[in-house]
């Protein structure tokens, strides 16, 4: 949104100098042949002096197929600060998807302490729900509807 302000006000401003130009040029016919050159030579130093906007690139453009990519460059390209700074969000990435691994092996491993704590405190003995049988028999009891 800013650059398009900057454009703006370029804009602004060399329509500014061009009608300035232009009125003085007008009025330039009727003055005497000493002032004529020394606003000549002064216009001439302005125009010298001048800002001149740089042209960026890139350091370098890797086609690949359909999709294209942007290398770092080297003389024009970021500095080390720069680049440690848009390298710094790939290592939080990074750490943040190692620290979710970390807790759910934590959660897995804490829900498979509580099954087996829940199997060896039962009244059943472990080998029961081995038992195809018991197996059939749960089915049963849940299916069954309950009398009152």
């Amino acid at each position: 949104m800013t650059n398009s302000l900057q454009k703006r006000a370029d804009i602004l401003q060399d329509r500014f100098g061009l009608k300035t130009a232009s009125y003085l040029s007008a009025g330039a016919a009727d003055l005497p042949y000493d002032i004529s050159e020394r606003l000549r030579a002064a216009r001439f130093q302005a125009v010298s002096n001048r800002k001149v906007a740089k042209a960026q690139t890139a350091g370098s453009i890797v086609g690949n197929g359909g999709s294209a990519a942007l290398t770092w460059g080297s003389d024009d390209g970021l500095s080390w600060w720069a680049r440690i700074g848009s390298v710094l969000p790939l290592v939080a990435l990074v750490v943040g998807l190692l620290v979710i691994n970390s807790i759910q092996n934590d959660n897995r491993a804490q829900e498979l302490a509580e099954v087996d704590v829940a199997l060896l405190t039962d009244e059943l003995p472990p080998a029961a729900f081995a038992d195809p049988g018991f197996v059939q028999y749960l089915k049963a009891t849940r299916q069954a509807p309950t009398v009152q």
